[in-house]
């Protein structure tokens, strides 16, 4: 009788023998048949009818018949998430993680979920010793589906190369106590991830940083406790950049404050700052309200043709369209991450702000503020110029309505303004109809209202462009200049070439 075998054929119809016993995990089976195919098994996964077939299953539980055929396909570029539950003395924990995680960074990211949860650094006097007080390290055993991973090349596999990428799987922890110290453990480790990863050394720099792993033995000694403080650093690999980095962050915050001295000395307006100390609370510019019922804009003529959609908006629209068809993956923490501290470097490289804020009787004033400004400043501002300042009102930021407080919170940080800001001024409901129906601004500061000016806007100067406004990204409509849009299309000739779209029912 032959022995079991199954076929796997690859994208381009090549085909691979694979032997098989009935304890041969099928992960195995795609090592094997990649190997023999001289393609990554990275990058591919098995079919079988059109099922993909779950890699960390040996053949005697996956179904298979001995001659199966199995199809290679290709794996998503972008990792998935896998429901991992570890089950550890007794206690199961639960998270979601991207299949590209290794074992080793599975188990860290358990330690430092779990609060008091050591997998890594485990040890343990032994007593049949004479020293007594000397620690050995316990290293971590990972069964997977009756596999076990113990070896630093095995704990190295990511979740994917162990079979697992999509779904739920329960990896269960048990613990072999070694004959090395955990001092020695923990630095082969470490050397061992040097080896491995020399590049990512410094992005996992802050990733265990906030795990502490002092309070994982307990019972140890002052000499056990420095042990484990290596093991903290074995992910981040090279413990002396932890020293040197807040060095380096000192010096980084002392320079943006001088360069943004720089920026403020070029600003149009450097003598505003200088007369915030004097009259902090008065309003930089007071507006009279407007006199007409009609908004200006009602009254601006433009030609109907101006807002005609051309073959350039038609091209960019299609582009718009095109690229939300595609397929995009999911942002990972760490490019959250690095998006949050994006955003929170331009934030802090704002120094002025302009806040105009409209009152109930349409009149309205602006303010500079700076980053050390909070709502409750500008309240104690706004207080300041009205005739009713015992009256109770709140502000409101258009759009998503956001609500003001009157507060500590920082007006720049906490609400993410990078530009000219319009505040509304609303009525509280315990307001009396005195402030409600009189002049919100008070004498002296209403008699420095002006009106407000605004600019003439030539005829087609803002929707007229046509290709220059409106698709502004594609390349036809960069190079159209300031020439009028061009209407070259023949109806007729368009009707004859869309007639066939419109004939609903006709073969």
């Amino acid at each position: 009788m032959s022995a079991a075998h199954v076929e796997v054929i690859s994208t381009d119809l090549r085909r691979a023998k694979v032997k098989v016993n009935p304890g041969t995990y099928l992960v195995d089976v795609l090592n094997e048949a990649c190997k023999k195919l001289n393609v990554n098994p990275d990058k591919y996964d098995v079919k079988h009818k059109q099922k993909i077939v779950d890699l960390t299953s040996p053949f005697r539980t996956s179904g298979l018949v001995s001659g199966a055929k199995l199809e290679l396909v290709q794996k998503s570029k972008s990792a998935s998430v896998v429901s991992i539950a570890l089950d550890v003395d007794g206690k199961r924990f639960t998270k979601k993680l991207p299949n590209d995680f290794t074992l080793w960074q599975t188990l860290r990211q358990f330690e430092s979920s779990e609060s008091g949860l050591n997998l890594t650094g485990r040890a343990t006097p032994k007593k049949d010793t004479q020293n007594g007080g000397q620690l050995y390290h316990e290293a971590p055993i990972v069964n997977i589906m009756g596999r076990e991973y113990s070896a630093l090349e095995d704990l190295n596999k990511t979740l994917s190369q162990c079979g697992i990428n999509s779904g739920s799987m329960v990896l269960r922890l048990s613990f072999k106590l070694t004959e090395k110290t955990l001092f020695e453990a923990m630095s082969d480790i470490g050397q061992f991830l040097k080896d491995v990863e020399p590049d990512q050394p410094k992005e996992e720099e802050s990733k265990p940083a906030p795990v502490q792993q002092e309070p994982k033995v307990e019972s140890s000694t002052t000499d056990v406790v420095e042990e484990p403080k290596v093991e903290g650093n074995i992910e981040s690999s090279i413990s002396p950049t932890e020293t040197t980095t807040p060095a380096v962050t000192e010096q980084e915050e002392t320079k943006p404050s001088a360069d943004l001295m720089d920026v403020d000395e070029t600003q149009p307006q450097p003598t505003s700052p200088p007369s915030e100390p004097v009259d902090r609370f008065l309003p930089t510019s007071v507006f009279v309200a407007p006199t007409s019922t009609t908004p200006a804009a009602v009254n601006i003529q433009e030609d109907d043709s101006a807002y005609e959609p051309t073959i350039a908006h038609a091209q960019l629209r299609q582009q718009q369209l095109l690229q939300k068809a595609q397929n995009t993956r999911l942002k990972s923490d760490a490019e959250l991450a690095a998006i949050k501290a994006e955003e929170a470097a331009k934030l802090a490289k704002v120094t002025r702000v302009e806040i105009k804020v409209r009152f109930p009787d349409q009149t309205s004033a602006t303010w500079v503020a700076t980053p050390e400004e909070t709502g409750g400043w500008l309240y104690q501002a706004i207080r300041a110029t009205m005739a009713h300042p015992d009256q109770p009102f709140k502000l409101i930021i258009p759009g998503p309505r956001t609500h003001v407080e009157d507060g500590n919170k920082k007006l720049i940080a906490g609400y993410k303004l990078k530009g000219p800001q319009m505040f509304n001024l609303v009525w509280e409901d315990g307001a009396s109809g005195e402030a409600r129906k009189g002049g919100f601004l008070k004498e002296s500061v209403a008699s420095r209202a002006r009106d407000i000016v605004i600019p003439e806007v030539p005829e087609g100067g803002v929707v007229g462009g046509g290709s220059e406004a409106g698709p502004s990204g594609s390349s036809s409509a960069q190079g159209a200049g300031s020439e009028k849009p061009k209407r070259e299309i023949d109806p007729e000739a368009l009707k004859k070439k869309m007639g066939k779209f419109f004939k609903f029912g006709k073969k």
